[in-house]
């Protein structure tokens, strides 16, 4: 940020349940949800936000075989223990803020910004419809949807976690020409080569196999949390077509 590297810490302070965290350079609290800065020196500077999803360890270790894993947790607690047990089964953590009765509070959503254009895709359209294709703030978006990950606060051992699916959101332009997608026997297919794609946009089979697409910056996100920060959301709630009003 303007030359040099923060480097966090956690504040101890909740914001619409939200952590609030602090620079150790000015003592500037920023807001996580947003990478923005809301109190001190840094106030009104937002972090560069990269592009992430969250999802099971069995898609990403067939995706990238080699790939690292994180070993040691900043505190002494175990990989796969999860300390909010219950917490997206029940009502939103010391909540305090805003409420919006279109979804419920805990439901899962993709939130996605482009331009001043929101749109926060819930989950359970997604199952229902694994692949989403729309356009948000004048751009081509494809969301993608599949089961096998775990909630990470369901159950004590998040490996016993219900179900929840796993989300990617991409930009379906390649090399020239817009893929459309569909589902086929579980897998998702684009239409125009019938190659296979995983949920990190990656081709796995067939003529584009290797082809990456771009990934699309969302929050995986509860939609009482994603509706606090962005009110002026609109839902996808399923259309073919998308166009936010």
């Amino acid at each position: 940020m303007d030359g040099q590297v923060l480097e966090f810490g956690v504040s101890g302070v909740l914001r619409f349940s939200n952590l609030v965290m602090y620079d150790r350079q000015t003592e500037s609290w920023w807001q996580e949800f947003l990478g923005e800065a809301i109190v001190g020196d840094m106030t009104g500077k937002n972090l560069e936000r990269l592009p992430m999803s969250v999802v099971s360890w069995k898609e990403f270790k067939a995706a990238h075989s080699e790939g690292k894993v994180l070993s040691r947790p900043g505190q002494s607690r175990p990989y796969g223990r999860n300390p909010y047990t219950f917490y997206d089964s029940s009502s939103p953590f010391l909540y305090e803020g805003p409420k919006d009765e279109r979804l419920p509070a805990i439901e899962r959503v993709a939130g996605i910004e482009i331009g001043k254009e929101s749109v926060a895709v819930p989950y359970p359209v997604l199952e229902k419809a694994p692949v989403a294709h729309f356009t948000l703030g004048g751009r081509d978006l494809v969301v993608f949807f599949k089961k096998g990950t775990a909630s990470a606060l369901d159950r004590r051992s998040i490996a016993e976690g219900r179900d929840v699916g796993a989300v990617g959101v991409f930009d379906p332009n390649l090399d020239g020409r817009t893929l459309t997608f569909k589902t086929d026997g579980g897998n998702i297919v684009d239409e125009q080569t019938g190659s296979t794609w995983n949920l990190l946009g990656e081709a796995q089979s067939g003529p584009l196999a290797g082809k990456t697409l771009s990934p699309i910056t969302y929050l995986n996100s509860f939609w009482f949390a994603w509706v606090a920060f962005k009110p002026d959301t609109v839902i996808y709630r399923g259309q073919s077509e998308f166009t936010p009003k």
